[in-house]
């Protein structure tokens, strides 16, 4: 999902922490499963307000240094410092989730025995960081102390970015199975027509998602690749594209008796990748979300009025529409990436496009593009990201987005970071619950509390399979809420509360029944 990518892309389209608690006020916006966070709900003086809920996320790219590390051959310490500095500001900034770029091509940030090491941590494809620690498992870790989900991010069949630096290592797929991989314009792509590659990918998800406690698989819109051109040509006259050199695997389906235009057989590689990531991943955790953020236009076929751009559809090969259909996926996270007032790409038009087509109930969570803030072309202001927010808000369907990408954010672009913090973020939220793979409701934690020299203190009891803590604190008149990270450690609540109210959240988001701890 590197910028130089998503450019030729919009192209073709047309185009806080208090004792380590964070907290909020009562007159912040809040609001129950399921709505809005844009209308404060107040409570009673007995009963707080309903569990505010919206997925507020970002993505960390590491594919050209984008995100993290910021550089290549970072000693340990450097990358963990940067890392820290992330996750410090998600909470700070009142977000709950962090997309992490875990295999940029066909690589890791992580020790496997399938892949080699990613040359964006070290310099060199294969070579370890120094000292050895393992990057996956100390984000996951952080994150999660922090009362952070981590998502685990897979590009699915790039094999070598066009800007990779060093020679690719000997356990790379394309030295290993070398007719997996194919040459494709700048790129090397692993072959979806070759069983051997979607086999591969798929092991190396599975094989991520038994070994990391991650709280989701997040997939990206790098299917078949994006359209490389011959030579200098213009991409806009199809004629001048590179088609994608698979016709051995073509021709071997074909002559076992396939039927189906190569088009078709195209996306058929693709669905069956699709629905194996999702039965397996569920079949290894059920609680780990799978994620999908295809490019943002639908079918030729089925778009609103007005809307024109590149098809993912007949380009790409990628079929959203039927994994919605079928429900082979939690969330579909858009990558909406144009302005509102862009007519032919319309941000509320697209985002209702793909609402309308989520008959399963997914959740549908748009990607805004807000490292366009100050870009040297086409450039957003702050507004337009916060004011994607609020539109987003307006729909029932639609609880949550994404910030491609984290640097945005880091660097405060346009001040759109301490705006998104004061009229967007003031309280901390859940994540919308995901109850169809869930069997029962996590039972009422069992909390203690205590009030010694003006210091209010909670601590729970560990509980299998609960993630975090969901806490209101009564004012007065007013109530304030906080998410507790599930960590065992003993939290400070701000201030004198005359009352606690704590509901364990399980790994699906769902909710157990409240305590209540009166502070006296």
């Amino acid at each position: 999902m590197q910028a130089n990518q998503k450019r030729r892309a919009l192209a073709l389209a047309g185009a806080l922490a208090l004792g380590g608690l964070v907290v909020g006020c009562s007159t912040s916006p809040t609001a129950p499963s399921g709505a809005s966070p844009s209308v404060p709900p107040q409570g009673t003086p007995d009963t707080p307000p309903p569990v505010p809920r919206e997925f507020r996320a970002a993505w960390v790219s590491t594919v050209a240094n984008i995100d993290w590390p910021s550089k290549p051959g970072l000693s340990s310490a450097q990358q963990q410092a940067e890392a820290l500095a992330i996750l410090d500001k998600a909470v700070a900034l009142n977000l709950n989730a962090i997309v992490l770029q875990v295999r940029p091509s066909a690589d890791a940030i992580y020790p496997s025995a399938l892949e080699p090491w990613s040359e964006y941590l070290s310099g060199a494809q294969g070579q370890a960081p120094k000292p050895f620690y393992d990057p996956l498992a100390f984000w996951v870790k952080e994150a999660h102390e922090r009362g952070l989900e981590l998502h685990a991010w897979f590009n699915p069949y790039r094999a070598r970015h066009m800007g990779a630096k060093s020679p690719a290592a000997r356990e790379h797929i394309s030295n290993r199975q070398p007719g997996a991989v194919k040459a494709y314009g700048k790129y090397l792509w692993m072959d979806p027509g070759e069983e051997a590659a979607s086999r591969h990918t798929l092991e190396v998800v599975l094989d991520v998602v038994r070994r990391y406690d991650i709280d989701g698989v997040h997939i990206d819109d790098y299917f078949y690749p994006y359209p490389e051109t011959i030579g200098d040509a213009p991409t806009t006259d199809p004629k001048n594209e590179l088609d994608f050199p698979d016709a051995p695997a073509y021709a071997r389906y074909r002559a076992a008796g396939g039927k189906l235009e190569k088009a078709d057989w195209r996306r058929q590689n693709v669905n069956q990748l699709i629905e194996a990531l999702y039965t397996g991943v569920h079949r290894e955790k059920p609680w780990v979300k799978f994620g999908i953020s295809p490019f943002g236009i639908g079918k030729p076929e089925r778009r609103p009025a007005g809307i024109s751009g590149f098809s993912q559809y007949d380009k790409l090969y990628a079929d959203v529409e039927l994994w919605l259909e079928q429900g082979w996926l939690d969330y579909l996270a858009p990558q909406l990436y144009w302005p509102i007032a862009q007519s032919a790409q319309a941000y509320e038009v697209l985002l209702d496009y793909w609402l309308a087509q989520n008959r399963q109930g997914r959740h549908v969570w748009p990607g805004l593009f807000t490292s366009r803030i100050e870009a040297p072309a086409k450039a957003y202001t702050s507004e337009e990201i916060l004011e994607q927010v609020r539109v987003t808000r307006l729909r029932p369907g639609a609880q949550g987005h994404l910030h491609f990408s984290m640097a945005a954010l880091m660097q405060n672009r346009g001040g759109v970071a301490d705006q998104l913090r004061q009229s967007r973020y003031p309280v901390p939220a859940l994540v919308p619950a995901t109850p169809w793979h869930a069997r029962s409701l996590p039972a009422a934690p069992v909390v203690s509390l205590s009030n010694k020299n003006g210091a209010v203190r909670l601590q729970a009891s560990p509980a299998e399979g609960v993630a975090r803590y969901a806490v209101w604190g009564r004012y007065g008149d007013s109530w304030r809420f906080a998410v507790m990270p599930a960590n065992g450690k003993v939290w400070t609540l701000p201030g004198q509360p005359s009352l606690a109210v704590v509901t364990a959240i399980d790994r699906h988001g769902q909710a157990s029944p409240s305590v209540s701890l009166p502070v006296l």
